[in-house]
């Protein structure tokens, strides 16, 4: 069987003329028998979607050919089947949720740090904070040593869990980072707006660290929002599975443990105790990259 390349981007740009957009993607998507998500919303596009490349670029010109979304490029990984049931081309209010007002990605973003130059200010010790704004049962897959969990359920509670930051963060370099870079395009300027003077997003998130600087200063591997659930920082799909229960992502370990018990239980959630950050039993992911 042949592998299915799997195509994730995103692009903040004010868009317009929404519903035939949307139905030209279809089409194309269509023709291209391609499967997936993708967002629309006035702030931009955001898109997950999986197929053979004739596809891929026929809908990557299609994209590109749309005023703002010319510069839109995405990451692309492998995997031996397809990762998606079906395609949706949906219009949202936001490409990413997180419901405060006056941040604007596109006209105002925060500055970005490329991968190699955190890999870079990690070797050397440059004394830095490492933000992780992803939800919590994605920081349990992996996450950079000594990285700071935001503690969040979904990104939509980021504000509060910047608030319960440390005051002297505000004071000193941080970075943020996520799966792919569509939360930290939020995050960062957000926590700029509340006083952090000195905040960087990671260009590209894990997923574009892992493409240029591998697994270097990484633990684990990273939760991914498709039927693959993991990839490690050769960004091939790992072992990992998701819990029919909790959501929980499992690793081999998890999955040899004895309160793991296929559709009906895993460590997290064996007799109903606290999900240990995960997600309401059978509640979906919520994706974000």
């Amino acid at each position: 069987m042949p592998e299915i390349i799997n195509f994730s981007a995103y692009r903040f740009a004010p868009l317009e003329g929404l519903p035939a957009l949307k139905d030209h993607l279809k089409s194309v998507t269509a023709a291209g028998g391609l499967k997936g998500t993708i967002l629309l919303s006035p702030e931009g596009i955001n898109l997950f979607v999986a197929g053979a490349r004739p596809g891929l670029d026929a809908l990557l010109a299609t994209i590109h050919a749309v005023p703002g979304l010319a510069g839109l490029t995405p990451k692309e990984s492998l995997s031996s089947h397809q990762p998606f049931h079906r395609m949706l081309v949906k219009i949202k209010k936001e490409i990413i949720a997180f419901g405060i007002p006056g941040i604007d990605p596109a006209r105002n973003p925060s500055p970005r740090l490329p991968a190699r130059t955190l890999k870079q200010w990690l070797d050397e010790g440059r004394p830095v904070t490492l933000l992780d704004t992803r939800n919590d049962y994605e920081v349990n897959a992996g996450t950079f040593h000594g990285a700071v969990p935001a503690g969040i359920r979904h990104f939509r509670d980021f504000p509060a869990a910047a608030a319960r930051l440390p005051a002297a963060l505000k004071d000193q370099p941080v970075v943020t980072f996520c799966t792919g870079g569509i939360r930290c395009e939020k995050a960062a300027p957000y926590l700029e707006s509340v006083g952090f003077k000195q905040v960087f997003q990671l260009d590209g998130g894990i997923l574009k660290y892992f493409e240029e600087c591998g697994g270097a200063h990484y633990q684990g591997e990273c939760f991914v929002f498709d039927g693959r659930v993991g990839v490690d920082p050769a960004l091939r799909e790992t072992a990992t599975v998701m819990c029919f229960v909790c959501r929980m992502p499992l690793s081999l370990a998890d999955q040899a443990h004895p309160h793991y018990v296929r559709e009906i239980s895993c460590p997290h959630c064996f007799g109903g105790k606290a999900l240990a950050g995960g997600l309401k039993p059978s509640a979906a992911p919520e994706s974000g990259e």
